[in-house]
Parts: C-alpha cells; sequence; structure tokens
C-alpha cells in the first residue's frame, strides 16, 4: 500500500489483505537496517484476524522514499502524519529495537491515539558502542556482520522463520546489505545507529503515555541487554515477556512473539 506522507511516498505491507480503515489497526515499525518484511508472520496473522496492518517501511528503507529523518522524534511526527494519510484516528504500536523507540514517542506525543504499545527488543537508553561506529564508518560491511553476529543467540536456530532451517545469519545479513545499498551517497548503517545511540527522550515520552505497554526481550540479547530496559520498564508500567532467543526475535522465536503479541491483544 502506497500512501502520500507530507509529500513523499511512503510504503506499508498490509498483511496480505486490503487495509481498511475501519478496523482495529496494528502499525508494525522495523528497527534500524531492516524494512516491513520482518513482519510477515505478525503482520498477516493480524490482517488475517481482524485487523488493519500497516508494516511501514520507515524514510529512506524499503520502498518509501526518502530522506532520511534527523532523530526518532522526527520519525514519531512523521508515522503520526501516516496515521493520517491512511485515515487512522486509533492504533496498536508494535516496534522492535529502534523502532520501539519511535512506538514510545509516538505514544508519548499523541497518548490519545495509540491504544496499546508493544516494545520489542527494546532498551532505553540504546547506547551503542564505539567500536561498533567506527566499523560503520570505515566499513559498514564489515558493523553488518558485527550487528549480524550480535543478534541471533545461535549459530542455528529451530524452529525459524518462515519455517525450520532457514539460514537466520544470511537472510538478516541479506537484507540489512540490501538496505545499505540503497543510496549510495548515505551510510544508513551509521544513522540508524547514531538515531538509537542519540536518543533521550524516553523517560519524559513514558511519562505522557496512557496506554498498556509490554515488553518481549530475549534472555540471551547482546544488542539491547534485558537489564537495559528496568528502569523504563518501570516508568512505563510494561508487562515484561523473556524468551528464549537473541535481538532478532520475530525470526529466532516467531511463535512466542506471536503468542506474546496475542496475549497483549487479549
Amino acid at each position: 500500500m502506497k500512501l502520500d506522507v507530507n509529500g513523499r511516498q511512503a510504503y506499508a505491507y498490509t498483511g496480505g489483505k486490503p487495509f481498511d480503515p475501519t478496523l482495529p489497526c496494528m502499525v508494525f515499525i522495523h528497527g534500524a537496517m531492516h524494512d516491513h518484511s520482518v513482519w510477515t508472520l505478525l503482520a498477516r496473522w493480524a490482517a488475517h484476524h481482524g485487523y488493519g496492518v500497516l508494516a511501514i517501511d520507515q524514510p529512506g528503507h524499503g520502498r518509501s522514499e526518502g530522506p532520511l529523518l534527523p532523530d526518532v522524534q522526527a520519525l514519531a511526527d512523521w508515522l503520526l502524519a501516516l496515521l493520517d494519510a491512511a485515515d487512522v484516528q486509533n492504533a496498536t504500536l508494535v516496534g522492535h529495537s529502534m523502532g520501539s523507540l519511535v512506538a514510545l514517542e509516538t505514544a508519548g506525543r499523541a497518548p490519545d491515539r495509540i491504544q496499546r504499545l508493544v516494545m520489542i527488543g527494546t532498551a532505553y537508553p540504546m547506547k551503542v558502542s564505539d567500536a561498533l561506529f567506527n566499523a560503520a564508518r570505515e566499513n559498514p560491511h564489515r558493523a553488518i556482520d558485527m550487528v549480524n553476529a550480535f543478534s541471533f543467540s545461535s549459530t542455528a536456530a529451530k524452529p525459524s522463520y518462515p519455517g525450520p532451517g532457514t539460514w537466520l545469519h544470511g537472510a538478516n545479513q541479506a537484507l540489512m546489505r540490501r538496505m545499505q545499498a540503497l543510496d549510495d551517497s548515505t551510510n544508513l548503517f551509521l544513522h540508524d545507529f547514531t538515531l538509537c545511540d542519540r536518543y533521550a527522550h524516553g523517560l519524559e515520552a513514558a511519562a505522557q503515555v496512557r496506554c498498556p505497554v509490554s515488553f518481549i526481550l530475549g534472555e540471551r540479547d547482546q544488542m539491547t541487554s534485558p537489564k537495559a530496559t528496568q528502569e523504563i520498564a518501570a516508568a512505563l508500567k510494561a508487562r515484561i515477556v523473556t524468551l528464549p532467543g537473541g535481538h532478532s526475535l520475530m525470526q529466532e522465536v516467531p511463535d512466542g512473539v506471536l503468542n506474546a503479541v496475542r496475549a497483549t491483544l487479549a
């Protein structure tokens, strides 16, 4: 589905069904170096169980036109404009990693419009190591390989998404490299991880959130450690679900994430 957002084309995957703004809406927000495709299982489940689905590509990612936006706050404003363009008044937000920060900021900016907030593979503050930043500047492909190694808790996850035997590391690496190659003039890796590192408005946003909040965390997450969620979880009074996986939970523990999201909706 294509939408005009602030005069630029934005893309949202609708889960295999035409988007219906009269249905309860679920918005899926991807993390750094990803696009809507990480949400295929969850988006299709929601679209076939009574929800209108918008699994978005953020500006400059996937099929959405750039330019890249400068910070999480600007992405939250863009997301609210996208909801307006889709004629959506209220929505449930589900965000992964960087996308969880965008979801949080959006829920803080428009508390009357957000019905539920689900933050997957999240942490606050979401700091990035100097070693990763240095790699991103000097050799983005090496930085991609580093993140890819850190994103999974094992070398052979079973079962995995979209099916047992899927090579999770290879698929994730290919997706990140494809995102990096979208615009030769921009270092997307450095941009996305800088947004995560610099976001410092989480507690202020949390103070404005009025909806139920759930965290879905990987007990072996090396990118956003569950230990880094205590303060923000307390501020949000979040329900916490911990799954036996790493950072890329939607791929590594697909059924667990789906069940946790279903429980949140219930």
